[in-house]
């Protein structure tokens, strides 16, 4: 009886701080990085200059979005929400100089030091774990004074530098490492690195976790300069394809071999939309979800191999999602013939045949049936 309280407190708080904050910092990242992106996108085209100037600060504020997301969906008081603005801000550019050789130059930075060196930012992940801690230990204060307007936004602030101050060099650091692997892999082994970047990033956008989240903080600017200096940009970048090709083929996959249950308001909602929506219909069956996934793992390798679709930042765990996906593939990969051919059959036409193909297959042996993939109201 003992071991089940204990697991549902588990639970409770896995759920709370890794799918429902995770998720929040997903819309503060969409809603300051990739709508800037976007806009930074449509100026290379356009050349209007008011819509760089909307990417600018919307991409500048990206961990003050990020500490108002996490802190609103945690619950918290106004005050401490409003001073995880600044922890955001705070814990999403500090992170650490790291040397050539990998070594930790100087420990929790803000800014590159020494030539030869690269300035590693926590970024989005820093932020999350940083945020996290400031604002629940700002909770406990919160309304607990009389000079709650003093209390309050010092003990956050001072909290949320000291979780920034020790955590941010090492989430830096961990995912110095990890763009370094996949970059190396991805240029090495491309044919298999292909799929299964695909595979994974796809699997993760349809789970209650934030794909988006993930990537922006694996395919980071700071990780583009590490490869670059690595000699291994060309392999991150094609990940990062790779990646949106996953996050397209689950999209665009749940939203044609559904049609038959949810019709066009299937095709809007998990199509433009997420396909997490099937997670409920996944946990009942979950063979729902192997057409999809092989046909990620069949549009993966195709993206690094033959298109070379690369992309970077948040916008590789996006998908079909508003087309940010899409978007970030025309804004990382030079413009020519093949790139938008190899845009169209990866991120829409493929990811649909295919998972036509293998759902049809598994419904003449029985195992999909009609209404397996209906939406709820």
């Amino acid at each position: 009886m003992e071991t089940a309280k204990e697991a549902s407190i588990v639970k409770k708080y896995l759920k709370k701080y890794f799918i429902d904050a995770m998720g929040a910092m997903a819309l503060g990242l969409f809603a300051s990085l990739l709508i800037g992106t976007i806009f930074g996108t449509i100026y290379n085209y356009t050349h209007l200059d008011f819509l760089n100037t909307i990417a600018t600060y919307a991409k500048a504020a990206t961990g003050m979005a990020i500490g108002v997301a996490i802190a609103h969906k945690l619950g918290s008081h106004p005050l401490v929400m409003f001073s995880c603005a600044a922890v955001g801000a705070m814990s999403n550019a500090m992170g650490a100089v790291i040397a050539g050789n990998g070594a930790i130059v100087k420990w929790a930075a803000t800014a590159n030091v020494g030539e030869g060196n690269i300035f590693y930012a926590a970024g989005p992940a820093g932020a999350f774990f940083a945020v996290i801690i400031a604002c629940e230990i700002g909770q406990l204060v919160s309304k607990k004074t009389k000079v709650d307007i003093l209390v309050t936004p010092v003990v956050t602030l001072l909290v949320g530098f000291g979780a920034s101050w020790l955590l941010c060099p090492i989430v830096s650091y961990a995912m110095y490492y990890l763009g370094v692997f996949i970059a190396t892999a991805t240029t090495f082994q491309p044919l298999l690195m292909g799929i299964v970047v695909s595979v994974v990033v796809g699997i993760i956008l349809t789970l209650p976790i934030s794909s988006a989240a993930i990537c922006s903080m694996i395919f980071s600017a700071s990780a583009v300069e590490a490869a670059i200096a690595n000699g291994t940009s060309e392999g991150l970048l094609l990940a990062g394809g790779a990646a949106v090709a996953g996050c397209c083929a689950q999209m665009v996959g749940f939203a044609v071999i559904s049609f038959r249950e949810n019709r066009w308001g299937g095709i809007v909602s998990q199509g433009l939309g997420t396909s997490m929506l099937q997670m409920g219909n996944i946990i009942k069956k979950p063979i729902i979800w192997l057409a999809p996934t092989l046909a990620s793992a069949v549009t993966g390798p195709l993206s690094t191999m033959l298109f070379k679709l690369k992309c970077s930042g948040v916008s590789a765990g996006m998908g079909t999602c508003g087309l940010v996906g899409p978007i970030g593939v025309i804004d990382g990969t030079e413009s020519s013939p093949l790139m938008w051919v190899g845009l169209v059959l990866i991120c829409f036409v493929l990811p649909a045949i295919f998972s036509i193909i293998f759902n049809e297959i598994m419904r003449k042996l029985g195992w999909i049936k009609t209404g397996d993939m209906q939406l709820s109201e």
